[in-house]
C-alpha cells in the first residue's frame, strides 16, 4: 500500500516531519516557494500542511489532483479558500486551542506595560534620560478587569487575573451564571462592564455582533482612564474613535496586537502617548509554535492513515457508511441551529435537540453537532462540527439530546428548543422527499420555508394591507423577493413573515421596516 504523502510548505516545528513519518506518511519540507512553485509540485501530496504564509487558493487547489486534506497549524484559515476547498473535496483542518494559553498570557503582560508604560520608560531610559520622576503607573490589584468575551482564552485571562487579586467582570451572551460562578467572575451586560472597568480586554471573534464593539458610542460609556487590551481580532475596536478617546483622556492607554488592516503600516493610533503596539504576536512562543504543529501533525496522520477527522471545519465526523443517510438531516439541523442563534439574545444556558421519527432512528451524534456548530458559528470564526461540543461545554451550556421513533405529525422532524430569559423556544423542520430541508414550525407557529441565502424575519400584527407595505418597501431599495412564507397564531393576532431576498438587506432598511404600523420585530438573516 503506497504511503499518502505530505508536504509542509511553511516552517514549523521539525518534530511534525517526525510525527508524520511515524504514523506511516512519507512527508517533505519545502517551505518559501512562490504560488506557481506551489501549483507545479502540489500535485503530487494528498496532505499539505501550512501555517499563515502558504495562500491555498483556487489555482493551487486545481492543481492539487490528489489532496484530500489541508491542516493549519493555528488557528486563522483566512489564507486557505475553504469553500473552494469543500467543492474539490479537501479537508480542511486547524488546530483552534493550541494558542490559548500564550494568547492570554500576552493580554496579561500587554496590560501589565499599560500600568507601568514601561515600553516609553524603557525608550527613555535607554536614551540616557533616567525619567524617573516621568512616569506614574496604577497597580492591577483590587483594580476591575473587563472581559469582552468569556471562552476558552478569556477564562485563562480571567484566571490569571484573579490571581493578581483583581476583581474580574465579564460579558459574554454565552456564558451561563453556573459557569461564571465556576470561573469566580460576575457576568455582566455591556453597559455595566464598559461603566466598572478599569482594565478591559477583548477575547471575542470578529463577527457581525461584534465588530467595532468598542465603537465611538460604546467608548464614550468607559470609566474615565480606562486602559484597553486586544490580543483578539482587529476590527474589535473603532481605532479612529479609539485615538480620539485617548486625545481626551476618556481612555488614559491602550495595547493592540491585531489591527484592523495587518500588516499596519500606518495607523491614527500611532505615536499617540501611553499606546503600546505588538505585531500580532500573540500566539508567538515557542511552546504554542510546537503545540499546533505537533497537533495538525496528529490530526492529518490520522485521517490520511485511518480516517478520523478531528478539528475539521468543513467535515462532520462521520464514518463511510452513516454519511450518506446523514447528510441531509445535518444540512437541516444546522440551519436550524444556525436560526436560533440569529433569533435569540442573551445567555442560553440549554439548548434541547429533539429527534422524532425516521430522525429518531438515526445516530444523534452529528446531528446535535451539527445544531451546536449551526447555533455557536453566530458567535464565533473558528467553530465546526467537531469543536462545537466541546466549546459549548466550556460556556455552561446544557445539552439535551431526546429521541423518539414514534411519528407525529411528519414522518421525520427534528426540532431545536432554547431556555431564554422570555421562557422556552423553539423551531422544528423536516426534510420533503427524504433530503430537501424545510423550517415547519418557529416559536410555535406554523409556518413552511427554505432557510437558505439572504432572509428577512418579521414578527408583526396580522392586519390586510401589511405584505404590500413590506414589499413596497422592498421594491423602493431595489431589492427583489424571492419567496412569502407566512405563518400565524389566529387571524387577526401575531404573525411571522419570512422573506427570502436576492440581496443582503442593508440596515437603514431593516430601521424603516422597524417602524411600520404593527411591527414587532425584524432581522436579517444569513443561511
Amino acid at each position: 500500500m503506497t504511503k499518502p504523502r505530505v508536504l509542509i510548505s511553511d516552517k514549523m516545528d521539525p518534530n511534525a516531519a517526525k510525527i508524520f513519518e511515524e504514523r506511516g506518511c512519507d512527508v517533505d519540507v519545502i517551505t518559501g516557494e512562490t504560488p506557481e512553485q506551489l501549483i507545479a509540485r502540489i500535485g503530487d501530496y494528498d496532505g499539505v500542511a501550512i501555517r499563515s504564509s502558504t495562500r491555498v487558493t483556487k489555482e493551487i487547489l486545481d492543481a492539487a489532483k490528489n489532496l484530500k486534506v489541508i491542516g493549519r497549524a493555528g488557528i486563522g484559515v483566512d489564507n486557505v479558500d475553504i469553500p473552494y476547498a469543500s467543492s474539490k473535496g479537501v479537508v480542511v483542518m486547524n488546530t483552534p486551542f493550541g494558542n490559548s494559553i500564550t494568547t492570554a498570557e500576552h493580554a496579561i503582560a500587554m496590560m501589565f506595560a499599560l500600568a507601568r508604560q514601561i515600553p516609553e520608560a524603557n525608550a527613555q531610559t535607554q536614551a540616557g534620560l533616567w525619567p524617573k520622576n516621568g512616569f506614574m503607573g496604577v497597580e492591577v490589584t483590587g483594580k476591575t478587569l473587563g472581559l469582552i468575551g468569556a471562552g476558552n482564552i478569556g477564562s485563562i485571562v480571567a484566571a490569571r487575573a484573579l490571581g493578581l487579586r483583581m476583581k474580574v467582570v465579564a460579558f459574554d451572551p454565552f456564558l451561563s451564571p453556573e459557569r461564571a460562578v465556576e470561573l469566580g467572575i460576575e457576568k455582566v451586560e455591556l453597559d455595566e462592564l464598559l461603566a466598572r472597568a478599569d482594565f478591559i480586554t477583548l477575547h471575542t471573534p470578529l463577527t457581525d455582533q461584534t465588530r467595532n464593539i468598542l465603537s465611538k458610542e460604546n467608548l464614550a460609556k468607559t470609566k474615565k482612564g480606562v486602559r484597553i487590551i486586544n490580543c483578539a481580532r482587529g476590527g474589535l475596536i473603532d481605532e479612529a474613535a479609539l485615538k480620539e478617546a485617548m486625545d481626551s483622556g476618556q481612555v488614559a492607554g491602550a495595547a493592540l496586537d491585531v489591527f484592523q488592516t495587518e500588516p499596519a503600516k500606518e495607523s491614527p493610533l500611532f505615536g499617540t502617548p501611553n499606546f503600546i503596539c505588538t505585531p500580532h504576536l500573540g500566539a508567538s512562543t515557542t511552546e504554542a509554535q510546537v503545540n499546533v504543529a505537533l497537533q495538525v501533525a496528529e490530526q492529518m496522520a490520522d485521517y490520511l492513515v485511518n480516517g478520523g477527522v478531528t478539528n475539521a471545519l468543513n467535515m462532520p465526523s462521520l464514518s463511510a457508511e452513516e454519511a450518506p443517510k446523514l447528510k441531509p438531516y445535518m444540512e437541516l439541523a444546522e440551519k436550524l441551529g444556525s436560526l436560533v442563534g440569529q433569533l435569540t439574545t442573551g445567555s442560553i444556558p440549554r439548548i434541547s435537540i429533539h429527534t422524532e421519527g425516521a430522525a429518531g432512528e438515526l445516530n444523534a451524534k452529528p446531528i446535535v453537532a451539527a445544531v451546536l456548530a449551526g447555533f455557536l458559528r453566530t458567535q464565533s470564526d473558528t467553530v465546526n462540527m467537531v469543536n462545537a461540543p466541546f466549546l459549548a461545554k466550556e460556556r455552561g451550556m446544557e445539552v439535551r439530546e431526546v429521541k423518539s421513533e414514534k411519528e407525529g405529525d411528519y414522518h421525520t422532524l427534528v426540532r431545536v428548543s432554547v431556555k431564554t430569559d422570555a421562557g422556552e423556544r423553539s423551531v422544528a423542520g423536516t426534510l420533503f422527499s427524504n433530503r430537501e430541508p424545510r423550517l415547519v414550525e418557529l416559536f410555535g407557529i406554523k409556518v413552511e420555508a427554505e432557510l437558505a441565502g439572504h432572509m428577512m424575519y418579521i414578527v408583526n400584527d396580522d392586519v390586510p394591507g401589511f405584505i404590500g407595505r413590506i414589499g413596497t418597501l422592498l421594491g423602493e431599495a431595489g431589492i427583489n423577493i424571492g419567496t412569502f412564507n407566512l405563518g400565524r397564531r389566529e387571524a387577526g393576532g401575531e404573525a411571522v413573515l419570512l422573506l427570502s431576498v436576492d440581496s443582503a438587506v442593508p440596515a437603514d432598511v431593516i430601521e424603516k421596516a422597524r417602524a411600520i404600523a404593527g411591527v414587532k420585530r425584524v432581522m436579517a438573516l444569513s443561511f
